[in-house]
C-alpha cells in the first residue's frame, strides 16, 4: 500500500502525496499525472505499483488544480511550483531522482529541469506531448536540448500527441536521449484486443523497461 504524505509550499499551500514502497532504494521516480486525471486515476496507480515491483521507489502527487477538483491545468508557472515542491520532497527520499510523467506531468518535469535546472538523475517521458491536442506542429523544444542527463521516452505507434517518427527525430537532437517504441499504443498505451495483450501488461512492460534503462 502506497503511504499518503502532503507537501506543503508558500504560505499554506499543500497537496497530496503517494510514496510507494521501496523507500529505501537508492534510485526513485517522482511521477507526475497528466492533464485529465490525478495520482489515483488507475493509469496512474497501475504504473507505480509496477514501477515498484521493479524496484524502484515511487512518489506521485497532485497539482493544486487536480487537489482542488478543477478540470482545466493551472498555467505552467503554478504546475511547476508544485512540481518543485513534490521534487523536493521525494529527494529527501532517494538518492537519485528520476523525474517522470505522464503526458503534460512529463513536459512539466522536463521545464523544472530545463529551465528551473532542478538536479534529477534522469528524464522519463510516458507519452510526451510533442504535439499539442487539435494542433499539427510540434512544441517548442528547446528547453530539452539543455538538460544534460538522460532522456527515456515511450510513445504508442497510434499517439497523435506524441507520434513516434517526431520524438526519434527530437531523439537525435538531444545529447543522452532514447526512444521506446510501444507497437499499437495510443496516447494511454491502450492497445486493440487484437494484439492479445492487456493494458496492465503494457503498463508492465513500460516499468521493466524503464527500471533496465535505470540499471535497477
Amino acid at each position: 500500500m502506497a503511504r499518503r504524505l502532503v507537501i506543503k509550499w508558500g504560505t499554506g499551500q499543500k497537496v497530496t502525496a503517494r510514496l510507494e514502497p521501496p523507500e529505501d532504494s537508492s534510485a526513485g521516480i517522482l511521477l507526475a499525472h497528466g492533464a485529465g486525471a490525478g495520482q489515483d486515476h488507475p493509469f496512474m496507480v497501475t504504473l507505480r505499483t509496477a514501477l515498484a515491483a521493479a524496484g524502484l521507489g515511487v512518489m506521485t502527487f497532485n497539482y493544486a488544480y487536480t487537489e482542488e477538483g478543477r478540470k482545466a491545468p493551472d498555467r505552467m508557472p503554478k504546475l511547476l511550483e508544485v512540481h518543485h515542491a513534490a521534487a523536493d520532497r521525494a529527494a529527501t527520499y532517494f538518492d537519485r531522482v528520476y523525474v517522470a510523467g505522464k503526458s503534460m506531468g512529463g513536459r512539466v518535469g522536463s521545464h523544472l529541469v530545463g529551465d528551473d535546472g532542478w538536479l534529477a538523475a534522469g528524464l522519463v517521458f510516458y507519452g510526451y506531448p510533442l504535439v499539442a491536442l487539435g494542433k499539427t506542429e510540434p512544441r517548442d523544444t528547446s528547453h530539452l536540448e539543455r538538460i544534460r542527463v538522460p532522456q527515456l521516452f515511450f510513445a504508442g505507434t497510434r499517439d497523435r500527441l506524441s507520434p513516434p517518427e517526431l520524438v526519434e527525430s527530437l531523439v537525435k537532437r538531444l545529447p543522452q536521449a532514447t526512444v521506446e517504441v510501444i507497437p499499437d499504443g495510443d496516447h494511454s498505451f491502450q492497445v486493440p484486443k487484437r494484439t492479445g495483450r492487456t493494458h496492465d501488461e503494457v503498463i508492465a512492460d513500460l516499468a521493466t523497461a524503464t527500471a533496465s534503462w535505470i540499471g535497477v
